[in-house]
């Protein structure tokens, strides 16, 4: 590909710099002198709040991706920007900044949340604009499933898959007696719902013994611990994260219920989740997360370095999706030709990716991506200084998705 003339120079538009509220992306990186205008990405996610040790390594991720995607010529030949929007775990934010980026800012594209029940909603006004909606984070299995439609495609492996990988290795384990607790939301509900469903499956005879869904940021749990553990559980299953899950085993602690109790929980072998936890992070739990210091194939070692090397800072499991979502849209732009919508959709189906985690692929029945997870245990690394995932494995997507007429049924049921 030819460089663009020299004597041009990209100017980012006075509008973007004069939005109040919102964050910008200029495309660094980028060669000089662009002779077309940027391609707009409306990027809306969490960036206030309890979400905010996920989505600020995310932010940087896309930074880097983008930064390398201009500095190779972009995509057809434009340099891509990236706006961001903070929807502050709120629907109703969500919805009012997707507006502001198709109506007034003319994205081609949306991108990112990190709630649910804001992925949700984003995804309701993609499908009424008929505009592509490329979820990055959302976990919920809705998403792709029963509310799945056209024009929204998943990156991450959602609450389902997780649920499934933790079910099948806890169903080989000689507890009965279970107890949940876990934000009491979309992504919360979904979390245990898809474990729980796929354990009673390979082990009759499991029971439920506790319940508890605090609100999202509670904070305070200790009559919730006590609930717990008056219960007796063998296992408690958690879907707390961020903020929520560190309180709660700062609380739970003293309690014992570590020792008490077998704890499973989906997510909490994440960077993001167990490293701020330091040497008090709760060891022999059976966790999904992301053992970055441990994979070690060429990819993922170079764009570990990478990362380290712009931010100062290992990846998180945030920057790995970050990059991932970045990379997608920048190959589907690229195999449709065209910034159309509807070309960009039929380009997004089985679309191949080439991440730093190998390929990954994009289902054309339900749009939901092959990309797989980490299962492990927990232990403390006195060397590091904090909790990691030993005895860990890589679930590749395509052992725990359904095909395609068990998704078309999901899919009947939820109209």
């Amino acid at each position: 590909m030819s460089s663009p003339p020299r004597a041009m120079r990209f100017l980012p538009p006075l509008a973007a710099l004069l939005l109040v509220g919102s964050l910008t992306l200029l495309g660094p990186g980028a060669p000089p002198g662009w002779a077309a205008d940027p391609i707009l990405i409306g990027e809306i996610n969490s960036y206030s709040g309890v979400a905010s040790a996920f989505t600020a390594p995310y932010r940087e991720a896309i930074k880097m991706a983008v930064e390398e995607i201009n500095a190779r010529g972009g995509a057809l030949g434009r340099p891509i920007e990236v706006l961001f929007r903070d929807d502050k775990l709120r629907p109703d934010e969500g919805i009012k900044h997707a507006q502001e980026l198709v109506v007034q800012r003319q994205v081609a594209i949306l991108a990112g949340t990190f709630s649910s029940a804001v992925g949700l909603a984003v995804s309701e006004f993609a499908r009424r604009a008929k505009k592509l909606f490329v979820a990055a984070e959302p976990l919920t299995d809705v998403l792709t499933w029963q509310k799945g439609h056209r024009y929204v495609f998943r990156v991450r492996p959602n609450t389902y898959e997780q649920g499934r990988m933790l079910a099948e290795r806890a169903a080989k384990l000689p507890h009965r007696r279970y107890a949940v607790i876990g934000p009491n939301y979309e992504y919360g509900r979904k979390a245990w719902e898809g474990f729980w469903n796929r354990l009673r499956e390979l082990k009759p005879g499991v029971e439920m013994v506790a319940e508890y869904w605090p609100k999202l940021g509670e904070g305070e749990y200790s009559s919730y611990i006590t609930g717990i553990l008056n219960a007796k559980p063998e296992v408690v299953y958690t879907s707390l994260f961020g903020s929520d899950w560190i309180a709660f085993v700062k609380q739970a602690s003293p309690f014992g219920l570590f020792q008490r109790a077998f704890v499973i929980g989906i997510l909490l072998g994440e960077p993001e989740y167990i490293e701020p936890l330091g040497m008090s992070a709760p060891e022999g739990m059976l966790v999904t997360g992301y053992p970055w210091y441990a994979i070690d194939t060429p990819a993922h070692t170079d764009f570990v370095k990478r990362y380290r090397e712009r931010t100062g800072t290992p990846p998180r499991q945030g920057s790995l999706v970050g990059y991932i979502t970045l990379l997608s849209i920048a190959a589907a732009i690229d195999r449709a030709g065209s910034l159309e919508t509807e070309k960009l959709v039929t380009a997004m189906e089985d679309l191949e990716v080439s991440t730093p985690i190998g390929p990954i692929r994009y289902r054309g029945f339900d749009h939901q991506s092959t990309m797989g997870a980490w299962i492990g245990t927990t232990k403390r690394d006195p060397q590091r200084g904090f909790g990691i995932m030993i005895d860990w494995r890589y679930v590749p997507g395509e052992e725990v998705l359904p095909g395609k007429e068990e998704v078309e049924k999901m899919r009947q049921a939820g109209q």
